[in-house]
């Protein structure tokens, strides 16, 4: 079974496994200084967005103060989306491939997007109910975001009932690609339907969007997100490689 990391800079930078590499052991406290030096910037990036979304935004004139959830939620869901297309990728290169480290990786990505849209999920009716005076509704937008919800729920659940790790990465890669399908559906579901959410703030209708300022600070937490997602998907990956190395060396030893 092979064990080799992903290509170019990936395998000395972000993806690197401590494992492999050695530093676990005679290197440790370089890689905790990286990682504590990286998060420490991620909270400093979501310190300055939160500053800016409670006292640089400026105040929605119909919402009011409870608008203000509106960079959590959207940045959450763009965040989300962009963690389940790295899954349909890595989970993609998996079925091509069969190459562990995209198993990883696919996992490593589904999780940290199913983080994002519960953030999505939770915050969600938080603000609708003093805007629309409930705390859900069946529409398209709400209705296919839960069912993506539920399907990387499943996507990780099958990983539990499955123990033989060759076959388990092959059908949870091929049932990822499947849930993936759900991503367009959120995207396009406020575009194709009519739905009680808004019109889309980025290339919505014409009138439909944001003041410059929101933009900006959308944008900017949305910055802040991504990384939170890097540094999130970064240490579960390396979390998952462990775990797979040791996998691999048990079935060695077991074959030998």
């Amino acid at each position: 079974m092979e064990r080799s990391w992903l290509p170019g800079g990936f395998r000395s930078g972000f993806f690197d496994d401590p494992v492999a590499s050695g530093r676990i052991s005679c290197g440790g406290v370089t890689l905790m200084k990286k990682s504590v030096l990286s998060a420490m910037v991620v909270l400093l990036l979501l310190g300055v967005a939160a500053y800016a979304a409670f006292f640089v935004a400026p105040t929605d004139a119909k919402q009011g103060v409870i608008y203000r959830i509106l960079y959590l939620h959207v940045a959450s869901a763009w965040t989300g989306l962009t963690s389940f297309f790295i899954c349909f990728i890595a989970n993609s290169l998996y079925v091509l491939r069969r190459q562990p480290r995209w198993d990883w990786l696919g996992v490593s990505a589904g999780e940290t997007g199913l983080v994002f849209t519960t953030v999505v999920l939770l915050t969600g009716p938080i603000w609708a109910h003093p805007v629309w005076g409930i705390w859900w509704t069946w529409d398209a937008r709400l209705t296919s975001t839960f069912v993506l919800w539920l399907l990387y729920v499943s996507y990780l659940l099958l990983r539990t009932l499955v123990e033989e790790p060759d076959r388990r990465a092959l059908l949870s890669a091929l049932f990822g690609i499947f849930a993936f399908i759900d991503v367009p559906l959120v995207f396009g579901s406020i575009r194709w339907w009519r739905t009680q959410h808004p019109q889309p703030i980025i290339m919505g209708a014409p009138g439909a969007g944001l003041d410059p300022t929101m933009y900006r600070v959308l944008f900017f937490t949305w910055l802040a997100m991504l990384g939170l997602m890097t540094l999130l998907l970064r240490q579960r990956y390396r979390l998952e490689a462990m775990r797979g190395d040791l996998e691999i060396i048990q079935r060695e030893l077991e074959a030998a």
